[in-house]
């Protein structure tokens, strides 16, 4: 995300460790307001979360990022619910039992008595989130088989192709005789990395052919 604040170095950025900057997302263009440390942990979040479920092309970026997106607000969620809990132990309490365990249980229960229509919200809008979740999830696991099986019937027709031009002692071009982006435009693959599959699924099933798996010996009868 790009910055727009002042510089950190100076002394009156220095000065206020609760200063907060505003930053630019890469993917929305829109402008939030965080501290210095959420924005590092934002961004690591969202990167492990792009690394993890490997998206590849638009709509699976976009997706990732919602996804990541949510699951960000639903830890701020509970880490909300957490501090209104932890204000609690933090107000002196009407009545003290002189007992630190027991005066904390009484401070959380009074503090569910006084904001219980807070943390109601909460937990209801971490449910929304939760649902939202699991709706993008199942969506980016269907375009992400859709993918991987318009992948499989592509380099399967390409193979087939390249086999039966090498039976006619004919050359066979990727690009020039099988055109990926106009048949399979949901593919993001560059010529030279589609024709190193066909070329290595080429290998695979000569290879096949060659070296048999074994077969399972027949059991005997008792």
């Amino acid at each position: 995300m790009e910055t727009n604040t002042e510089d950190q170095n100076t002394p009156q950025a220095k000065r206020d460790p609760r200063a907060l900057n505003a930053y630019r997302h890469g993917l929305t263009g829109q402008v939030v307001v965080r501290t210095p440390e959420d924005e590092a942990a934002y961004t690591a979040h969202c990167q492990n979360m792009h690394q993890s479920l490997a998206p590849d092309g638009g709509m699976e970026v976009e997706l990732t990022q919602d996804i990541a997106d949510d699951r960000w607000r639903l830890k701020k969620a509970v880490a909300m619910q957490e501090n209104i809990f932890a204000m609690g132990l933090a107000t002196p309490a009407p009545i003290s039992t002189n007992h630190p365990e027991v005066d904390a249980a009484f401070s959380q229960a009074r503090v569910w008595l006084t904001s219980s229509k807070e943390i109601a919200l909460y937990s209801l809008y971490e449910h929304r989130i939760q649902r939202k979740l699991e709706k993008n999830m199942a969506q980016l696991r269907q375009l992400q088989e859709d993918r991987r099986k318009a992948l499989q019937q592509a380099v399967e027709e390409a193979t087939l192709l390249a086999q039966a031009a090498e039976s006619k002692a004919e050359p066979f071009d990727p690009e020039r005789d099988f055109p990926l982006q106009a048949r399979y435009p949901q593919l993001v693959f560059s010529t030279p990395e589609f024709a190193r599959l066909v070329a290595y699924n080429r290998r695979l099933a000569d290879a096949k052919k060659q070296f048999p798996a074994a077969k399972p010996p027949l059991r005997q009868a008792a």
